[in-house]
């Protein structure tokens, strides 16, 4: 494998330089030196901010892109290799390496690189780690999966030791990664496009999880269906969270990081206990809804204390957090009724995200749902019913394809059929100039309207708003 030499800047051009990490790491490169270009199919806000940064930007992937002074080609894991250009830099022999291996050897740079891996609550997490780090002056350099508002984007350049990422499992990324602290927030059936079940999907959880080295450090959520799997054999310490609070606890377990106690205002911020290996620390508060996220940010503190951050600047910084970019965020309100729009697109995250709006002031609760991925909406269609089914009113659009083709043996009419089934008010709209109309047309006011998914759905809030 190509080894990059940190200290000797080359030259380097991203394939899929568009996405929000591939654009993050390649401004990260150029900050230090390298002199980058790359390609995309999209030019976007995201292009033009590289382009401005006076990174050479190429529209369209085609052989011509790939010149004979690149050293290193990095490419996405949806590059395929019928590619055009990945062709071309196989006919000329130049060095390549995947995204995640890439930043498997930048993070070797960092004494303290911190992953957070799970298939849901990545990017919170993240977000609530780096408010914390930055709140404690670290200066922690940072990727995150989505737009964090106190960075200005998903990546920042830090000057330190620290080094926090979000850990993707999907393509079985995170195992190129080298990180000195890692966290497990969950493992739940998901990309079985790529995985071919659970079981795969935990194999992988516990070969991340055994890339910690012995002085480094696990924390895992305690309420994984048998945890212990992932921990037994590993030579690194292992420190567990969870909720203690009997109204939302699924066991009977000691943690080491804890939340009991827990309570939510009438604008469903949240307070809770918190407790440090069977200690009362403090009460701490968030100002974000759901239990969900009162999970999320007990790791986020454990890595915290260990790392020695006092307990005033970590409770500030989480009474400071936000939900980043199509977590949970408020877009507005129109006419009385409340929009808010979230990345859900597993079933588990559905529930998160619906259990927690019930807490939020409303009459009536709508989710507009675009299912995200045709595999996924097939492997779960009766756990995405029964989800969905926590609203009062559902309404469905088409499904957002993102990376695969139309197999034709699944579509949203057969979560509508499902839903039916379930006695849910359900309509589905094929475009969202219908699902608008009807919106305008049904919502009332003091009603909570949802958008959901990890496609384009969020447009049809902000077009309601006029955004």
């Amino acid at each position: 494998m190509y080894k990059i030499d940190f200290d000797k800047p080359c030259r380097i051009h991203f394939i899929g330089i568009g996405g929000i990490s591939m654009s993050g790491f390649a401004e990260y490169l150029h900050t230090l030196g390298f002199k980058l270009s790359g390609s995309d199919n999209h030019q976007s806000k995201i292009t033009d901010h590289l382009v401005e940064l006076g990174i050479e930007f190429f529209l369209g992937q085609r052989a011509a892109n790939i010149t004979p002074d690149i050293d290193l080609v990095v490419y996405t894991a949806a590059i395929m290799e019928d590619n055009e250009e990945y062709q071309e830099v196989i006919r000329r022999n130049i060095p390549m390496l995947n995204r995640a291996e890439m930043i498997g050897q930048l993070m070797l740079n960092f004494e303290n690189a911190v992953a957070v891996s799970g298939t849901h609550g990545k990017t919170t997490t993240t977000s609530m780690l780096s408010l914390i780090f930055m709140e404690g002056e670290l200066d922690p350099t940072i990727s995150v999966g989505g737009i964090l508002d106190a960075i200005g984007g998903n990546i920042r350049m830090g000057n330190s030791e620290h080094f926090l990422i979000e850990a993707c499992e999907y393509t079985n990324t995170f195992l190129e990664f080298n990180p000195k602290r890692s966290i497990i927030l969950n493992v739940d059936a998901d990309h079985l496009d790529f995985f071919k079940d659970l079981k795969d999907i935990r194999n992988s959880f516990h070969m991340f999880a055994k890339r910690l080295p012995k002085d480094g450090q696990l924390f895992i959520n305690g309420e994984i269906d048998h945890f212990e799997e992932f921990t037994s054999d590993l030579e690194c310490e292992v420190l567990t969270y969870g909720i203690l609070d009997p109204a939302y606890r699924k066991g009977n377990i000691a943690y080491d990081i804890a939340a009991d106690k827990i309570s939510f205002d009438d604008k469903s911020t949240s307070t809770f206990d918190l407790y440090y290996k069977g200690e009362f620390i403090d009460r701490l508060q968030l100002n974000v809804i759901g239990i969900h996220n009162i999970s999320n940010s007990l790791p986020a503190i454990g890595v915290a204390l260990q790392v020695g951050i006092p307990l005033e600047k970590i409770k500030k910084a989480l009474y400071s957090f936000k939900n980043s970019k199509r977590r949970l965020e408020y877009k507005g309100e129109i006419g009385g009724v409340t929009i808010i729009d979230d990345y859900a697109h597993h079933p588990t995250e559905v529930i998160a995200t619906l259990t927690a709006a019930k807490n939020y002031p409303h009459e009536v609760l709508w989710c507009v749902f675009q299912p995200h991925t045709y595999s996924r909406l097939k492997q779960h269609l009766t756990e995405f019913a029964e989800a969905l089914s926590l609203a009062d009113h559902v309404v469905l659009t088409d499904i957002y394809a993102s990376r695969e083709k139309d197999p034709g043996d699944i579509s949203s009419k057969d979560l509508l059929r499902e839903l039916e089934k379930l006695g849910t008010e359900v309509h589905y709209f094929p475009c969202f100039d219908e699902v608008e109309n009807y919106l305008l047309q049904n919502c009332m006011n003091g009603d909570l309207l949802i958008t959901m998914g990890a496609g384009d759905i969020v447009s049809v809030g902000e077009n309601l708003l006029g955004l």
